[in-house]
């Protein structure tokens, strides 16, 4: 069983959020301290981020496993958010703005606030805001959407996409004071519909990569009072969950082609096995009160508690792994034949033994959304 977690020291990599110092890295290290030394002691956003091809390659030569390099990519962007808004924040009060007129939180959502990024995220972020006076809306509230529209501007010249649903904190939907979050919170839970669920759901996986965190310990704290108890809402969350399509026929088959697809066997990793696995342990983790938000904590937090098998905990950390290889490497050859990186993964370069390894990580996934969504 691999449920049981240390601190990595791995973690400590980009901690600093500075470039790590080529000279202070083990013999061990050469091939990371190659492209360190390569990136220089001072990259502007744009080359930070594209560098985190060379740092994929060094990891993949050290054998990292791919949920270490998921955690350390995660991390290099934590790092370039952190820039990115302290950046913005030096320009406006170069402007006169001053400085923020309440305290703050910028949290990252979805993929990255779990520190399960690939190589390919876009920007879903959120801010929230100290509670203020409301005749003070207008003067708070514009500090920070200027604030909100020059970071995720900075980070979309530097390589990761502005959300095309527009989850950024740069729209007032996904900034709000902290009591604005938790009446927010009480209107997406008090009804079962499907649109209030599906944002819910962007929310629930959140990190904070700026200011003050005692704002994203309160946001928590309205998560665990609103939303266990709001039995209709976690049944429309367990019925978007089952719709969620799996890449397998109703033989248990794997299948690839489908929209969007660059070619008849390929098959969409991301939307069609990775998130439905994530969506299954999100669920069971809001059911049964679990704080933690990354897939791997969260499933060894919902064994300790008695909500899930050691076995079936550890098949789907395996899978899990297994997914973000195969996301990895096909990212990887993408990005060396000059395409963008995207969430499809082409059956024919597999093999057989790795189709036969997927079929059966898919029918795993299967078997757990089906046991996350018993009602």
């Amino acid at each position: 069983m691999r449920l049981l977690h240390r601190a990595s020291p791995w973690r400590r990599l980009f901690a600093a959020d500075a470039v790590p110092d080529p000279m202070r890295l083990p013999g061990l290290l050469a091939p990371l301290r190659e492209v360190v030394e390569r990136l220089g002691p001072a990259p502007t956003l744009a080359e930070a981020r594209a560098w985190q091809a060379d740092l994929l390659d060094a990891l993949l030569r050290l054998e990292l496993p791919a949920s270490r390099i998921s955690q350390l990519l995660s991390d290099h962007n934590d790092g370039l958010y952190r820039r990115a808004i302290a950046e913005s924040l030096t320009e406006m009060r170069g402007q006169g703005w001053g400085e923020p007129p309440v305290a703050f939180c910028v949290l990252t959502l979805g993929s990255a606030a779990r520190h399960e990024s690939l190589l390919a995220p876009d920007q879903d972020n959120a801010m929230i805001l100290a509670d203020y006076p409301d005749r003070r809306h207008t003067e708070i509230d514009a500090y920070f959407q200027s604030l909100g529209e020059r970071f995720t501007q900075r980070l979309d010249a530097a390589g990761i996409p502005l959300c095309q649903g527009h989850v950024m904190a740069r729209w007032p939907m996904w900034r709000k004071r902290r009591s604005e979050w938790d009446a927010q919170l009480a209107i997406w839970t008090g009804e079962r519909r499907v649109k209030r669920v599906q944002q819910a759901n962007i929310l629930l996986d959140f990190h904070p990569v700026h200011g003050d965190p005692a704002l994203a310990r309160a946001l928590g704290e309205s998560v665990a009072r609103h939303l266990p108890p709001a039995g209709g809402f976690l049944d429309e969350m367990a019925t978007l969950l089952e719709e969620s399509p799996l890449a397998l026929d109703r033989w248990g088959r794997v299948v690839g082609g489908g929209e969007g697809a660059p070619h008849q066997t390929a098959v969409d990793l991301k939307h069609r096995a990775l998130l439905p696995l994530v969506g299954a342990v999100r669920l069971l983790a809001v059911r049964h009160r679990i704080r933690a938000v990354a897939t791997r904590e969260r499933l060894a937090a919902l064994v300790m508690a008695g909500a899930l098998d050691a076995q079936r905990a550890d098949e789907t950390i395996r899978a899990l792994e297994r997914l973000q290889a195969l996301l990895l490497e096909a990212q990887r050859t993408a990005l060396a034949q000059g395409r963008a990186p995207d969430g499809w993964v082409g059956l024919d370069g597999l093999g057989e033994g790795r189709r036969l390894l997927l079929r059966h990580d898919l029918g795993r996934i299967r078997d757990l959304v089906r046991y996350a969504t018993k009602r």
